[in-house]
């Protein structure tokens, strides 16, 4: 495994990321968002994307949730809530592009079976025809949400403060 990579195999009910900073990797795009403690439990009940108003509460807050972790020299906190800030974005968007949240088409083959992990999660009919798209999906309310999730995505990526504590961390537990 690279040595930057995410690592699945690690004891996620157990493990306190706070307290092992050193165990984190950063990984690609939101890897991990909902497995690494004690941050989800933390971020997770501010997390809503129904309604253009809730994304706005709930990226407001993730976001000042962000500055704190960042105040706290806390890289693995400011992560997680930069991933939370992206894949309220990403979930947004798909439902904005697909009402029913399903982007491929349904088929009775498991196209994930025997795939390791993350490659195991999500659709099993991944890799099926991609379903249309709505007509609306540029300007519809799931839209409008995902473009509040964005904004505040992109914030947090290119905060200064965060890239300067990003590099930081990957120069002290990516040897």
């Amino acid at each position: 495994m690279a040595r930057n990579a995410f690592n699945y195999q690690l004891d996620f009910e157990h493990t306190n990321f706070r307290k092992h900073p050193e165990l984190y990797r950063i990984g690609i795009g939101e890897q991990g968002v909902l497995l690494v403690q004690p941050y989800k439990s933390e971020l997770l009940p501010h997390w809503r994307f129904k309604t253009e108003e809730a994304a706005k509460v709930s990226a407001e807050k993730i976001y000042s949730m962000f500055e704190v972790y960042l105040q706290a020299n806390d890289f693995v906190g400011a992560d997680m809530a930069r991933k939370f800030l992206q894949m309220g974005f990403t979930r947004a968007r798909r439902y904005a592009n697909h009402k029913s949240g399903k982007k491929y088409r349904d088929s009775a083959d498991d196209k994930t079976e025997g795939l390791s992990y993350p490659y195991s999660s999500g659709s099993k009919n991944k890799g099926n025809e991609i379903l249309p798209t709505e007509t609306d999906a540029l300007t519809n309310e799931k839209a409008r949400a995902a473009a509040v999730f964005k904004h505040f995505w992109c914030k947090a990526k290119d905060h200064t403060e965060y890239q300067k504590q990003k590099e930081a961390f990957k120069a002290k537990y990516y040897q």
